[in-house]
């Protein structure tokens, strides 16, 4: 049995090739492209597709295979290998980038990824196939309580109460958050007064926060399509209008700072 639980009775469910399936009868199908099943609850989904659109999941794809943001992947990958978990889960795992960086790390671990994006997921069902990935909310994890050593959670929504149900006592949440000038130099060409990204130590109940990890670099780059899905994969693809979009787009050469803090946390024992 794996780490994912069916969404209806909370029976671990084992995976076959085709299906997944709980002791009572509860089946899902395995979707032929990336091998995810859906779990997402109906009362949870809104619209047919929640999560992130075919387009940007492309855009993500071509950025971060060109290994721009490959000092936070190994950062990641180090922190989880030396907290050495049993099991782990991905909470918004996206296209698998970080997850099999995470998987290379720890290759006796179990790990299960969730997202809402049926693109990211075919992805990551490529990049790392022995990974349990579902189509799930992070508000209604798919997953028993206290069956995780490791959360991670890069650049998601924040569901502090579900992270903690889901961990083992003293098990840690690795959180991932843009530092004050990350991307600047596009911020710059965006917008008339760029502004600093927070980064306040978060309180979240039912943890202790153990410390930080500070990710610092400059990038620069040439290829106009590299900026174009650098653009594409942030919040500024549809907070900002066409005009800024346009000069962004026509820059020959992008240079900008890339910064990101690691947060770690302990659950606190009950």
């Amino acid at each position: 049995m794996g780490l994912l639980c069916c969404p209806v009775c909370g029976k671990p469910l084992t995976m076959g090739e085709k299906t997944a399936k709980c002791e009572n009868g509860h089946c899902y199908d395995r979707a032929a492209r990336g091998g995810y099943i859906h779990l997402l609850r109906q009362h949870r989904r809104g619209s047919a597709d929640p999560g992130d659109s075919a387009e940007m999941c492309q855009a993500r794809t071509r950025f971060l295979s060109g290994n721009w943001y490959a000092p936070l992947r190994d950062a990641v990958a180090e922190q989880a290998r030396a907290l050495a978990p049993r099991d782990v889960l991905d909470a918004g795992c996206g296209e698998g980038w970080y997850t099999a960086a995470v998987a290379a790390a720890l290759p006796d671990a179990r790990i299960a990824g969730i997202d809402l994006s049926c693109y990211a997921l075919r992805h990551a069902g490529r990049v790392c196939p022995a990974v349990e990935l579902a189509i799930a909310s992070l508000f209604e994890l798919p997953l028993a309580d206290a069956s995780v050593d490791l959360v991670l959670h890069l650049f998601a929504p924040m569901c502090a109460d579900e992270f903690a149900r889901v961990l083992r006592p003293g098990g840690r949440l690795l959180t991932i958050t843009p530092g004050a000038k990350h991307l600047w130099g596009m911020k710059e060409i965006l917008y008339p007064k760029p502004y600093e990204n927070p980064t306040a130590v978060r309180t979240l109940p039912g943890f202790v926060f153990e410390h930080e990890t500070r990710i610092a670099d400059e990038i620069t780059l040439t290829d106009p399509a590299d900026i174009h899905a650098l653009y594409q994969m942030t919040p500024y693809a549809w907070k900002t209008g066409r005009e800024a979009a346009a000069r962004l787009l026509a820059q020959p050469v992008l240079r900008t700072p890339i910064e990101f803090q690691i947060h770690q946390y302990r659950k606190i024992s009950e």
